[in-house]
């Protein structure tokens, strides 16, 4: 057997096993979608859920199926692929494994920006039920001011990214820091405001996928699609990227202009989804984590890789949310945090033995 036929069967293994591991995440997706459709406090059958999605007659098992929990599987869907996929490049534009949407302060900064709009310019309403507690009467403002915020966490991370010697764990000092001065601007706000407005956007911040329309779940995925195809476009630049700086200059790339535009995309993608679902942490840092241990740091798998496993993840902590002590729904962004919190702690510490 000659080398070149044998390193054929090697990569053809290789790419074997990775495009196994994403079908099986993808297969998942669809499982648990369909657990979720089925799974809440009205108790469904699954031949009424049946019948429902293939049957728009108006009962009320039909509105159930396809104005609140369609929707609500969609939404996890889409805004946690879009949540992996913007950590999955932070990750590897920064080189650094804590970078995330959460962990940099990008979520807080676009919660405060959606915050601003909802309080301080009227884009959104207030409700009397829980769920809807916040009325998104002006989707564009909201995502607008949503967007603003993350840029302006963005300018900060990668302007202190470009300080001679700074180290990963400062960038997430940084970014934690960051988070904590766009969480006091957003209590401030709640100071002055109303109590009926203070009452919504606590709620707000807490991360719930079930105040997400259709309408919503479309502009979600519009921008969860056109940026996941300008990432797998530049999969070859991020694999670059991964070798360093200078190797990566040496092969070509634009590095500054690579990571400038990948910051700002994957901030736009968290942007958007903060805008309609609110702060929802850590789904950004553990997928791509949890995916890059299995698969490695070739983005050509990765990045579909990351968005499967955002989606599941997503899509299981808001499930569970909704079924552990039903009827009482627990807000999503809570399950993520308990989730994704003990992973941090590992790679910090992990990452403190090692260097």
């Amino acid at each position: 057997m000659s080398h070149e036929h044998e390193y054929k069967l090697r990569y053809a293994a290789y790419t074997r096993r990775k495009v196994m591991v994403t079908a099986g995440l993808l297969l998942a997706v669809v499982l648990t979608g369909v657990w979720a459709v089925w799974a809440g406090s009205a108790g469904l059958s699954v031949r009424e859920v049946l019948d429902a999605l293939f049957a728009r007659d108006g009962s009320a098992a039909s509105l159930i199926v396809w104005n609140i929990r369609m929707p609500r599987v969609i939404a996890a869907i889409v805004a946690g692929a879009g949540l992996a996929i913007a950590g999955a490049v932070m990750q590897g534009v920064l080189r650094n494994p804590l970078a995330s949407p959460f962990t940099l302060g990008i979520s807080q900064g676009a919660a405060f920006g959606a915050a601003l709009a909802i309080i301080g310019f009227g884009a959104g309403a207030t409700g009397t039920a829980a769920a809807d507690a916040v009325r998104i009467s002006n989707v564009w403002s909201v995502a607008g001011f949503a967007f603003a915020g993350a840029m302006a966490a963005t300018l900060a991370v990668l302007l202190i990214s470009r300080t001679r010697g700074t180290t990963p764990e400062t960038i997430v000092l940084a970014g934690v820091a960051l988070g904590s001065l766009f969480s006091a601007g957003t209590a401030l706000m709640q100071y002055f405001a109303e109590d009926t407005q203070v009452a919504a956007v606590v709620f707000w911040t807490f991360g719930d996928l079930g105040r997400a329309a259709w309408r919503d779940v479309a502009v979600m995925a519009a921008a969860v699609v056109l940026c996941g195809a300008y990432f797998f476009w530049h999969r070859w630049d991020y694999n670059a990227l991964e070798t360093g700086a200078e190797s990566a200059h040496g092969l070509g790339v634009e590095v500054e202009r690579v990571r400038l535009l990948g910051m700002f995309i994957a901030s736009f993608v968290t942007a958007v989804a903060v805008a309609f679902l609110g702060i929802i942490g850590f789904i950004g840092l553990v997928g791509p984590h949890l995916v890059r241990r299995v698969m490695g740091s070739d983005h050509r798998f990765l990045l579909p890789a990351s968005a499967a496993a955002g989606a599941l993840l997503l899509l299981a902590a808001d499930t569970l949310g909704r079924t552990l002590i039903s009827p009482v729904v627990l807000p999503v962004g809570a399950i993520t945090s308990f989730l994704g919190a003990p992973l941090f702690l590992y790679l910090l510490v992990a990452r403190r033995r090692s260097a």
